[in-house]
């Protein structure tokens, strides 16, 4: 009929427009309720038009306008999860399933390498705050910083965040190698991603979330042990092999993965010693240029910074005793080790400035 291509336009627009940002299966049913509603409000008008509504074919009209609505949702439910793979469409539902902290690949990161796995889901949290705050994608970003440091599942020993022990196993080895097996864990999990089939945004951001950064502590302890008899030390060889990050959520996740790490050598975390934390290491990767394939801009920057100062400030907020609480009743402390372990601990920070890592790649990975 004459009214058809109308009926169908509004239908489809209204369609769309429901689904915008739609979370969970059953909003598309929500989703052709609405449509439904909709049609039959046109099929009204239509008949009254016509002057039909009083006939039989009005109420058979609207009978299937409404009907037409909850088909449509259930066949595009069900054609989802057949059309993501063929046209390479990541929906939000897809990053959802990823999202479920049983998937087979987080439960062996969490397993093998329970350090780089916390480390990830703080990564996260600042990720997805940084991402709303710079109105990108909260649930994309958050689901890439999951699985950024995957790769490091072959040799989670070599990570600073997964050594408990005393144990250091780049003590016996050269600082040329112990930056290459650093640098490996990029190309891992790229082959990993792709081995568990996550979507291609997800293997793009683990493939650039380092850049080509420098792993500096390695980088530093080359130059300071290097013999002048040798030809000098090549910066290149302790650089990460990129690309840089071609879109905003990658950087962020970058940004985070840098800010989570140095946070960590912050003996006193006050909010101001904080806040020139993450401004210090948002300003070296910006010097480094590593945000140069990117979108982000200078106002982007500054909203990221104080939504990164935020989260880590509640991480590490300060936390009261509470009545009737001792540490004694947990059991004695052993002051000897207590005290030998602090001066191990001071030793190391001492060490890190002295090389010169201060809050750079060296203190993410080492």
């Amino acid at each position: 009929e004459q009214f058809y291509v109308i009926f169908s336009f509004i239908g489809g627009i209204v369609a769309a427009f429901s689904v915008i940002q739609c979370k969970k299966r059953s909003a598309l049913q929500r989703a052709g309720l609405f449509v439904g509603l909709i049609n039959i409000l046109i099929i009204i008008a239509i008949n009254f038009y016509n002057a039909t509504i009083f006939t039989v074919k009005g109420p058979l009209d609207i009978a299937f306008g409404i009907a037409g609505g909850f088909i449509a949702s259930t066949i595009a439910a069900g054609l989802l999860s057949l059309l993501e793979a063929p046209f390479k469409i990541t929906t939000n539902f897809k990053l959802l399933e990823l999202l479920d902290l049983n998937q087979p690949i987080l439960r062996q990161l969490f397993v093998v390498a329970p350090g780089t796995y916390h480390h990830s889901m703080v990564v996260s949290t600042l990720s997805e705050s940084a991402a709303g705050a710079v109105k990108l994608n909260p649930l994309l970003t958050r689901v890439a910083a999951y699985y950024h440091d995957i790769g490091k599942i072959n040799k989670p020993e070599y990570f600073i965040e997964n050594q408990m022990g005393s144990v250091n196993r780049h003590d016996r080895l050269a600082p040329s190698m112990s930056s290459l097996i650093l640098i490996s864990h990029v190309k891992d999990g790229v082959e990993l991603a792709k081995e568990h089939r996550l979507p291609k945004e997800i293997i793009d951001i683990i493939h650039q979330h380092h850049g080509t950064r420098i792993t500096t502590f390695f980088y530093k302890k080359a130059l300071d042990c290097h013999n002048p008899a040798l030809p000098p030390v090549n910066e290149m060889d302790f650089r990460y092999h990129g690309p840089k990050p071609q879109t905003k959520i990658a950087a962020i996740i970058m940004l985070a993965d840098a800010v989570e790490a140095a946070s960590r050598l912050l003996i006193e975390p006050t909010p101001s010693r904080i806040s020139n934390l993450v401004e210090k290491i948002v300003k070296d990767i910006f010097i480094d240029e590593q945000l140069n394939e990117c979108d982000l801009t200078l106002k982007d920057l500054r909203a990221i910074t104080e939504s990164f100062t935020k989260v880590l400030a509640g991480i590490f907020h300060h936390r009261i005793d509470y009545p009737g609480m001792k540490v004694s009743d947990y059991g004695e402390a052993d002051e000897d080790t207590d005290k030998k372990q602090t001066e191990k601990d001071k030793g190391k920070l001492r060490e890190i400035k002295r090389i010169g890592q201060k809050g750079s790649q060296g203190a993410g990975t080492y």
